[in-house]
């Protein structure tokens, strides 16, 4: 299964979703991509899996090197 990976544009607090656990320009970790009401299920700072509105977001093409990189270093896999 390829990684695919999310680049973090904005963060702003909306209702009762706070972007206190990402950082602007880091790519995150896409665990899913259509999680309904137009929300991203990523892997944020804390290491664990959220939902956060897909507007703050916008994909990001890696080549398969990179991917592969990453598949190796990630915690998690």
């Amino acid at each position: 299964m390829a990684l695919e990976f999310v680049v973090c544009l904005r963060k702003d607090a909306a209702g009762d979703l706070s972007g206190d656990d990402l950082q602007l320009g880091r790519l995150y970790e896409l665990v899913e991509k259509d999680a309904g009401h137009g929300m991203l299920r990523i892997i944020d700072e804390s290491g664990e899996d959220y939902l956060y509105p897909q507007s703050w977001f916008d994909s990001v093409a890696l080549s398969a090197a990179a991917s592969e990189q990453l598949a190796k270093a990630l915690p998690h896999r």
